[in-house]
């Protein structure tokens, strides 16, 4: 993997970030963190068995437009962004007696990750179509079950979702950096090992020779 510390895995929400980049970390030995352990905007809107939507969490979603939210969760990453760069440094560095590093988070914004410095670091975004995203968070709320005010959070979410997908790829695609489609029906193991693929054939943060 080109002596890779660190691999950063971008994307937007219900993608399979959290579920692959799990399996990568134990497949190298490394550490796994996410980027919404380390502040955590309003996250999702809908109900679980477990968890019960907060009141400013439904009112985040219910009162902003689209275009608010996307702005509010972009303010979000870049205020993450110090943390970050100084946790890849860490690790880039082999401070301690960690192995290395498996972040992931939609907070791993295109333009500034291409834009690190540090060593012995690699990057891959995963997308998936619209159709996929939607129905991941229908199934995760019980859409078909919920009630008319649950399903327009769960539909804002979407909206919200979609519109930073479209944001993030065309950054990644302007700037010339890797992704991986997660929807082609692929085991995770499968996308561990594209992910394994496209790291290692890396010369810069980012970017490999096929792009």
């Amino acid at each position: 993997m080109n002596g890779a510390r660190v691999v950063l895995i971008g994307g937007t929400s219900n993608v399979g970030k959290s579920t692959v980049s799990e399996a990568l970390a134990v497949r190298l030995g490394f550490d796994y963190l996410s980027t919404d352990g380390l502040a955590r905007h309003p996250g999702r809107p809908w109900r679980t068995p477990e968890w019960e939507v907060p009141a400013h969490v439904a009112e985040h979603y219910g009162s902003l437009t689209v275009h608010e939210l996307i702005s509010s969760v972009l303010d979000h990453y870049e205020r993450l962004r110090p943390r970050i760069e100084e946790l890849v440094a860490d690790y880039a560095a082999g401070s301690g007696a960690h192995e290395g590093l498996v972040l992931e988070g939609s907070a791993l914004w295109p333009v500034w990750v291409a834009s690190l410095t540090a060593p012995c670091t690699a990057a891959v975004w995963l997308t998936a179509d619209e159709a996929l995203i939607r129905a991941r968070v229908h199934e995760a709320g019980r859409y078909a079950e919920a009630a008319n005010e649950e399903r327009l959070l769960m539909d804002k979410f979407v909206a919200r979702t979609v519109r930073y997908q479209t944001l993030m790829l065309d950054a990644v695609d302007s700037l010339g950096l890797d992704r991986i489609d997660t929807g082609g029906g692929e085991s995770v193991a499968e996308l561990v090992d594209k992910v394994l693929t496209t790291v290692g054939a890396q010369y810069a943060i980012g970017r490999s020779p096929g792009r």
